[in-house]
This record gives structure tokens, C-alpha cells and sequence, in this order.
């Protein structure tokens, strides 16, 4: 999930933060004082080595390649619903029945059943009692929403309705709905499958987080009862609607019929098996295996668009008069994404792919994503100004559709596997795209979407891990930086570090390797050791769960004529120069990365050197035929996450231009860029 505001929040609250010491353009460099005149040495520098290529791949057998790859995942939650809609009321009437496997290792005595639409009953809930700033999503509400279940009975236990009786609470909390509790008349044992018959009445709230009714615009997100995930090990992953929290739940096959009025266009999950119309109504029948969840959005006035790409996913948008530029460009960008995401993570392995751009007022429908659907949004002037958020916003929400969708982690528990692996795609993919201009281009100024995650990713970077639960926040700008900005930022940071190739064939590996697993932190790790090395992954371990950080400076450095003095211990290999210095440099934190020094000779000859940086302060030597005059560590700013830029290089001159003038000066252009958005 991803929307305009974010960028803009994390760009202004990085601004304020005093962090504006980098701005990623394409046509701002850091200092060079020439080319290089002379190689760089060929033997160890102290604790610094030549810089080489980034690092080779470590040998690991190859990722699955598509052919083998999982063909379905193993069908748990399986639902066939009929539901009818009134717009006009915003009430919805379901019935249907779920086929429950007991997948785990245990019996089980009792299950547990989701209503999420009840987040929106009362101010009292989970969801309206704990407001949170700096994210998206309004506490306003002038029409609430709400679920009752009416029925639901076990055909295996002699079709008795077990659902508890008066007005069910979340468990240990009086106030909230949102979390069932449900006990059986006896055991499911383990490998046995039960049938439930549901009956259900909902209300739709006005149109709040990923939900609701906007006049006739009607988003139908988290809608029915729908059961928890029970993991392998007969534990319950159950919890209540959670501000920030997204979902987590089974596999299965889902067999939806929705009933409108007819003139009412609805663009859902899965294919659309079925359509006619009886009694001024419409009624459709959409199927899809191999998903977790199901969502439609319905709407008198949707115009459409339809494609089929070359591999023959059909693609669908939905969106209101006027955007037609938009629906194009939405189109085209869901073609790209589809054959470039297949390519690195896995081919799409279902047919269809729906685009949601909900109407004007409705933007708390856009930016979301379900199994096979997407919403999108923006607005008319974004392109014409050299914005490209629409087109982050859609690459974003595709994305999800391997990690939220096919890899399926619990985005409840560990959100970044989610959202942070989805950002890292859609800037990847983006960058691919538009080159350095991924996030605007404007007067000739290409802004890079990495700007923008390093911000978020610096503003709340010491605040908390990356691994903590959705629950856990308080603040939205902190979720916003640690689980979309950071994790991204920290793969970027790999990928500059020891070669962009390895790290994206490591969430390629992740991906495939995880597809319908429901995989957690551990997964991600092993596909990067794998890919990557162990440096590699024990850095991304720390970047995720300790909230390792980094800032290396130019501590000093001088220099002084050789006088045909022979090579100092420590200095082998290095021929006899005319001058000789010593550059002192030093990592501030515990995330532990090499790095690359440039050392710059008054003839303008640079020296590179590659210094592990394992311990916290090392001497680079320097040799050559002038005297050094300039230190740069990380001239290519490789080490996105790196905390501090102005301190990375040091000049004998301190008149000349301080190095973050220029880029403090683009910085504040791409903030003002971004606060264009809506």
C-alpha cells in the first residue's frame, strides 16, 4: 500500500530532521578533483585493499526456474459466496459456505474468525480508539459499518451453529469485534476438513481505510467472516483490526457471485466466470484458486480499458471519465511490471489482473492491493508537472501482488516482508524504467525515487527494529520509515555494496523459493547468504532486527614528501613515491559494511581503496607523486543508509564548495515536487 502523502511526509519530516546532506540526481556528483592519473595500488593498504568489483556471486544452487516452480498452493480456506449489494443503503445480505482443513499438526477445539468490517462499528474499537499520525487513513467517519453473523454451522457436528451467542468481543477486550473466538463441539484432528454454512448482514462505513462507500463508489474490502490462519504448529495467528496492520490468512479457492444493480460495473478478484441480469439486477460470478483473500469495488460509473499481455493475462482497468490518460499509463506500466516482476520473482500464475482508479474524493480506496486487484489514483496534473507517482503507486501495488499475494507473509507480525521488499521492487523497477528521473523530471532535473526512501528510512531509523509488529507502532511516519523505507534502503544499500545483480537474484531466490509458504524473516536471510555471502546476510540481520546503523567520516588526514624512505610495515607492495599520508577514517554504528576511499593527489591523479570496515577506525595509506590534498569515502554513494554525507569527505582547502551545498539545493526541489501530490 502506498500513497502520495507518504512521500511527501517522509521527504519534509528528513528535511526537518536536519538530514539533507544528499539528494540522489543524476546530475549532482560528488567532489572529483580529476581523473585518475595513476592506478590504484596493487597490494593491501594497511586495512584498506584496491577496490575491486563488487563481490562475485557466491556458489549456491540456482533458484527454481519456472517450470518448477509451485504450480498451486495447498488449498485450506475455501470459500463459495453470493453476496447482494444495496448502494443505495450501503448494506450488503452473504451467504456461502468456507471448507476449513486442519492443516496443523494438532487438534483443534476451537477456531478463529476475523470481522473486520467491525474496526469501523464504534469509536470504541481497536481500530478508531488508537489514531495514528503521519500515516494514511482519516479517524472521520459520518456513516459507521458493521458485520453480524447470522449463521454459522458445522455440517460435520451435526450441522449445530456454533457461533457464540450475544454480542462476541475480541478476546480480553470487551470493546472490540474484530477477533472471534469460536469453540467447536469437539475436535477437528489434524488432516480433517469441515464445512461451515455462513450467513451474514453488513453495513458499509463511508469510505475509510481500504473500505467503503463514497455516493455510489463502493469499495468491498474485508467483508465477509473470514477465518484465521492457523500455522503449522496448531497455534492460532489471530488478532484484532489494527490501525496499522494489514492481513494475514490461508490459501484456498474462491467462488464469489456479486449481485448489483444493473448499470453497475464491479471489478473483483479472479476471473469472471458468469454474467446475467434478472429483476433490474446484475449478477456475476467470479472464481480464483490460489489466493488468500477476495475484494470487489462496484460503481455506476466506471469507464473501462482491457488488455492482454503476451503471455496472455488479461488485463482490465476501471476508472472514472476523465482519466483516460491515466487508465492508459496505468496499463502499460501493469505490462512492464508483469513481465519484469515474473522474470525476478516468479511468473504471475493467474490470468487476470484488475486496475481499480477509484473517482475523485474516494482516495482512500486507491493504493491497495488484493489477490488479482489493484487501486491506484492520482491526479491529471502529477505527469503533466514531471511527477511520476501514479506510476509508483501502480508499480507499487503489482509488486505486492508477489509478496503480499503469491509469497504471503504475516503482514501483521513482520509488515517489512511485505511492504519493504515490495518498495525495493517498485524503486528497482522504476529506476529500470525512468533512469534517474524514477520519482520526477522537471526542468531538466531528474529526481530519484531512492531519495525519497533514504529519507523516510533515515527519519525513524533509531526509533525502533524493522522487525516489530504492526501493533507495535505508534506513529505512522516510524511504520512509514521502518517498514516501507528502510528494509528497501537496506537492500539498496547491498545492492551498491556487493553488486546490485546478487541482491535482486536474492529476492528472486526468496520469492520462488517462498511461493505459497508463507515464509518469515529467516527465509529472506538464507536467500541472501546464499546469493550474496555471509557479510551480506549478517548485515541485513542486524539492519532488520538491531537497529544497526552506519555513518562513516573523514576523521583527518595529511601528508608529507617521501624523501626516498622505503615502504613503512604495513606498506608492501607500494613503489617508492614522492609523497607519502595517511588518511584516518571511521565508522560510527553497528552495520557493518565495506567501503570504498578515494584518495585525490593535488596533480589530480585518485587513488581508490577498499576498506572492510570491520573495526571502527582504520589509517588508509596513501603514496604518490603529489601530495594528498582530498579523502572521499563512498565516492559513488553506494552506502544508501550511510546516516551523515557531509562527513564523508575532507579537503585540504576548507574554502572550496562544501560537497552537500548542491545537494541540499536539489533535496529541497524534490521536496517541493512531492508535496504537488495529493
Amino acid at each position: 500500500m502506498r500513497t502520495a502523502l507518504q512521500a511527501a511526509v517522509g521527504l519534509l519530516l528528513a528535511l526537518l530532521a536536519g538530514r539533507t546532506g544528499v539528494s540522489l540526481l543524476s546530475t549532482i556528483q560528488p567532489i572529483e578533483l580529476g581523473a585518475s592519473a595513476h592506478p590504484p595500488p596493487a597490494a593491501p593498504l594497511g586495512a584498506a585493499s584496491a577496490a575491486p568489483a563488487p563481490a562475485a556471486s557466491v556458489q549456491a544452487p540456482a533458484p527454481p526456474p519456472d517450470a518448477d516452480l509451485a504450480a498451486h498452493a495447498d488449498p485450506i480456506a475455501s470459500y463459495t459466496l453470493r453476496v447482494s449489494l444495496d448502494p443505495a443503503q450501503h448494506t450488503m445480505r452473504g451467504e456461502g459456505t468456507l471448507v476449513w482443513r486442519n492443516a496443523s499438526r494438532e487438534p483443534q477445539r476451537e477456531l478463529f474468525v476475523h470481522l473486520y468490517l467491525n474496526a469501523f462499528k464504534n469509536r470504541r474499537t481497536v481500530f478508531l480508539r488508537s489514531p495514528v499520525d503521519g500515516f494514511r487513513g482519516s479517524d472521520f467517519l459520518y456513516d459507521y459499518g458493521h458485520i453480524q453473523v447470522k449463521r454459522f454451522a458445522v455440517r460435520e457436528m451435526e450441522g449445530a451453529d456454533v457461533w457464540p451467542q450475544g454480542t462476541p468481543t475480541t478476546p480480553g477486550d470487551p470493546d472490540d469485534e474484530t477477533d472471534i473466538r469460536v469453540e467447536l463441539p469437539r475436535p477437528v484432528a489434524a488432516g480433517d476438513a469441515i464445512t461451515i454454512d455462513l450467513a451474514w448482514d453488513a453495513h458499509l462505513p463511508s469510505l475509510a481505510l481500504r473500505t467503503g462507500h463514497y455516493g455510489s463508489f463502493h469499495m468491498v474490502g474485508q467483508w465477509f467472516p473470514k477465518i484465521a490462519r492457523l500455522e503449522p504448529d496448531g497455534t492460532w495467528a489471530h488478532f484484532p483490526y489494527h490501525r496499522l496492520s494489514e492481513f494475514y490468512a490461508d490459501f484456498g479457492a474462491y467462488d464469489v457471485t456479486v449481485d448489483v444493480p444493473e448499470g453497475f460495473a464491479v471489478g473483483a478478484t479472479g476471473r469472471l466466470m458468469e454474467e446475467r441480469r434478472a429483476d433490474g439486477r446484475a449478477i456475476r460470478r467470479f472464481v480464483q484458486e490460489d489466493v488468500h483473500d477476495f475484494a470487489f469495488a462496484a460503481w455506476d460509473r466506471f469507464r473501462e480499458m482491457r488488455a492482454t499481455t503476451d503471455d496472455g493475462v488479461a488485463i482490465r482497468c476501471l476508472f472514472p471519465e476523465g482519466s483516460e490518460r491515466a487508465a492508459e499509463l496505468e496499463i502499460d506500466l501493469v505490462r512492464f511490471g508483469l513481465a519484469r516482476f515474473g522474470a525476478a520473482f516468479g511468473r504471475y500464475p493467474y490470468g487476470t489482473l484488475t486496475i481499480v482508479h477509484p473517482p475523485e474524493g474516494a482516495e482512500e480506496a486507491g493504493g491497495m492491493e488484493y489477490p488479482t486487484l489493484i487501486t491506484t489514483g492520482g491526479s491529471w496534473l502529477w505527469p503533466a508537472v514531471g511527477l511520476r507517482l501514479t506510476e509508483a503507486v501502480t508499480v507499487h501495488e503489482l509488486a505486492h501482488q508477489w509478496f503480499y499475494g503469491i509469497v504471503a507473509t504475516n503482514e501483521h507480525r513482520y509488515p517489512f516482508l511485505d511492504e519493504g521488499l515490495t518498495t525495493y521492487a517498485e524503486a528497482d523497477a522504476l529506476r529500470a524504467r525512468y533512469g534517474a528521473g524514477s520519482e520526477a523530471r522537471l526542468l531538466g532535473i531528474e529526481i530519484d525515487l531512492w531519495a525519497q526512501y533514504r529519507a523516510d528510512a533515515l527519519t525513524s531509523g533509531h526509533n525502533g527494529p524493522i522487525s516489530q509488529p504492526a501493533a507495535g507502532f505508534v506513529d505512522g511516519t516510524d511504520y512509514l520509515g521502518l517498514v516501507y523505507g528502510r528494509p528497501a534502503a537496506l537492500l539498496a544499500t547491498l545492492a551498491g555494496v556487493y553488486g546490485e545483480d546478487l541482491v535482486r537474484r536474492a529476492v528472486g531466490r526468496y520469492a520462488r523459493e517462498n511461493r505459497f509458504r508463507h515464509p518469515g524473516p529467516e527465509a529472506l536471510l538464507d536467500a541472501v547468504r546464499k546469493e550474496v555471502g555471509d557479510g551480506a546476510a549478517e548485515a541485513l540481520r542486524a539492519g532488520i532486527f538491531e537497529r544497526a546503523w552506519v555513518d562513516y567520516t573523514v576523521a583527518a588526514f595529511d601528508a608529507w614528501p617521501a624523501d626516498g624512505a622505503e615502504p613503512a610495515p604495513g606498506e608492501a607492495g607500494l613503489e617508492a613515491a614522492a609523497y607519502r599520508g595517511r588518511a584516518v577514517v571511521r565508522r560510527r554504528g553497528s552495520l557493518v559494511l565495506p567501503v570504498d576511499i578515494a584518495l585525490h593527489g593535488e596533480d589530480g591523479s585518485v587513488q581508490r581503496a577498499r576498506w572492510e570496515a570491520r573495526e571502527s577506525v582504520a589509517a588508509i595509506p596513501y603514496a604518490g607523486a603529489s601530495p594528498l590534498v582530498a579523502v572521499v569515502i563512498d565516492p559513488d554513494h553506494r552506502v544508501l543508509l550511510d546516516e551523515d554525507l557531509t562527513n564523508n569527505a575532507r579537503r585540504a582547502d576548507p574554502d572550496l564548495l562544501a560537497p552537500g551545498v548542491l545537494t541540499r539545493a536539489s533535496f529541497t526541489v524534490g521536496l517541493a515536487l512531492t508535496l504537488l501530490g495529493p
